[in-house]
């Protein structure tokens, strides 16, 4: 999927009833702006964002997080908290 468009990703992840992780934020704003409350959207702003940090900050969300996910929203994964938005925006 890394040479896919961002609206193929958002497509494909919506019919797939996936989640999207990412660390570019365009993808927030796309589903911001299609009034959708699916697929939802995980963005890392993380200062380090090796594999070992970014699935540690990944497996606290989820834990804390899920019903959140499974309703449709966009979280803010930052290295000491995170934040939900639940979507539609």
């Amino acid at each position: 999927m890394q040479r896919a468009s961002d609206a193929e990703i958002v497509r494909r992840a919506s019919g797939e009833g996936s989640a999207i992780l990412t660390c570019d934020l365009d993808f927030g704003d796309i589903m911001a702006a299609s009034r959708e409350r699916h697929p939802s959207v995980i963005i890392f702003r993380l200062e380090n964002e090796t594999p070992g940090n970014v699935n540690e900050r990944l497996a606290q969300v989820l834990k804390e997080s899920s019903p959140a996910l499974l309703r449709g929203s966009i979280i803010i994964v930052e290295d000491t908290r995170h934040r939900v938005r639940l979507l539609p925006l």
